[in-house]
């Protein structure tokens, strides 16, 4: 066990209540805030601390993690009145493993400074599975010194784990992540669209591609799911289609054109006209099959 500390976490959603666990179960301290109390309830059953704010959770806090839905959430947690960098305890260390804006991720980094803090943005990758298993990749952003006293804390909840340069750093390889995953949901979608469109078994289809050069971790984890008709979150519709939008915005201040990922957040965009964008991301296949 590493030395305990009191550590605040922020959204004890999908992925946020399995991470905090990983850190209760190493004994330390934690203090936790989400928006709607029942979904901490088992975190609260096993020993975590209720706080009423994200504020008031840094102010009871060595380190801070938020683990939230959207950047506007984060920039409320973290620059609003009464938030994290308004309450926290003098050498803190803020850890935002949100995905969200790099440029956003640059302004807390800029204002913790100011405030004499360590931050860090730390976005994530594994979905629920990576969580619960704590073996999620962990891309990081910020200086060494804090990257360095995060470490112990990723490494509870995490395998891959890199510091890729300064603040906004890990948001842009997230980005460059995501970029890809929605991308290749597209074509495994479209795969066994065509496959069962053409009158073969989707599933047997499956076994057949998914070992070979059309494999990937989605076709592998995410299409057995789709098949047998469970659409329910690892991670949201919503939640993918706002880190598209926020990679198109990035890619267009770098002015570079994602043809394939403006495909993929349009074909999301009428996932959500369905009515399931609170599906896991796999129910692009239940807008193929629905055509």
């Amino acid at each position: 066990m590493s030395t305990s500390l009191a550590i605040g976490f922020v959204g004890t959603g999908v992925m946020g209540r399995s991470m905090a666990s990983h850190l209760m179960k190493d004994g330390h301290s934690v203090h936790i805030f989400n928006r709607t109390r029942d979904k901490a309830q088992a975190l609260l059953e096993a020993g975590a601390h209720w706080h009423d704010s994200a504020g008031d959770v840094a102010a009871a806090s060595d380190v801070v993690i938020t683990m939230l839905g959207f950047p506007t959430d984060v920039e409320s947690a973290y620059l609003g009145a009464g938030g994290i960098l308004e309450k926290a305890r003098p050498g803190a260390l803020l850890i935002d493993m949100t995905t969200s804006s790099p440029l956003l991720a640059a302004r807390i980094a800029e204002a913790a400074a100011a405030r004499g803090l360590q931050s860090l943005d730390a976005p994530v990758s594994g979905g629920d599975i990576g969580a619960r298993e704590a073996r999620l990749v962990i891309m990081v952003g910020g200086e060494s010194a804090a990257f360095e006293r995060a470490k112990p804390l990723f490494e509870l909840m995490g395998k891959n784990i890199a510091l890729l340069g300064a603040a906004g750093a890990g948001q842009h390889c997230k980005m460059a992540n995501q970029i890809s995953v929605a991308v290749g949901m597209v074509a495994w979608c479209e795969a066994l669209a065509y496959a069962r469109k053409a009158g073969l078994d989707p599933v047997a289809v499956h076994q057949s591609i998914s070992g070979g050069a059309a494999g990937s971790w989605a076709l592998t984890t995410l299409a057995p799911r789709a098949l047998s008709g469970d659409f329910a979150p690892g991670f949201y519709v919503k939640h993918i289609i706002k880190d598209m939008r926020i990679a198109l915005e990035s890619a267009a201040e770098l002015k570079l054109e994602l043809a394939g990922l403006a495909v993929a957040k349009s074909l999301y965009d009428k996932v959500a006209a369905h009515g399931w964008e609170d599906n896991g991301t796999q129910a692009l296949y239940r807008f193929y099959t629905s055509l």
